[in-house]
């Protein structure tokens, strides 16, 4: 996985699955729909403030709540590069995996600030604050879920095995 860079969009603990994406607009699964209103209950003007590749860091437990694959979806359409948080629902954890939304532990969340840059190494296990210069360890992502992530998902990476498991057989 190559270096991730981008803003720093700052939320607190135990975000829900409902403040990323509110139920209100799960009649579609579509991502470019559901991307029109990530986040929009925790901070309404977050859309508006987010560039492609910033990165949301927040605190403990995020993404609990239901265990709906739109929220990890609607946060990759909408551009999210990453989120970096203390600690993550266990579903949430799992379904950004196979979505293909890279996602990092860290204890020191609260070293960084709205609007603070950073760059994250998936592969090193570093995190750069490059506004102030600080660098941040966290344990890096097993082989296997870089892969997932790199192919886009699990559909993507399922889609890549079955074609590289009929070449051989041909």
């Amino acid at each position: 996985m190559s270096t991730i860079s981008g803003n720093v969009w700052c939320f607190g603990d135990n975000i829900d699955t409902d403040l990323i994406i509110a139920a209100r607009y799960l009649n579609t699964s579509d991502p470019k729909a559901l991307a029109q209103h990530v986040m929009e209950d925790a901070d309404p003007e977050f859309l508006s403030k987010l560039q492609a590749g910033d990165v949301i860091v927040a605190g403990e437990n995020f993404g609990c709540g239901s265990s709906r694959e739109h929220a990890p979806i609607a946060l990759k359409a909408a551009g999210v590069a990453a989120i970096v948080a203390k600690s993550f629902a266990r579903i949430f954890y799992r379904n950004a995996f196979n979505t293909g939304l890279p996602i990092f532990e860290l204890g020191d969340t609260e070293a960084f600030s709205e609007g603070n840059k950073i760059s994250i190494t998936p592969s090193k296990g570093t995190i750069v604050n490059d506004t102030t210069g600080k660098s941040y360890q966290f344990s890096p992502i097993p082989p296997f879920m870089q892969e997932l992530i790199q192919a886009g998902g699990l559909m993507e990476y399922a889609k890549v095995e079955l074609a590289a498991s009929k070449g051989d057989r041909a």
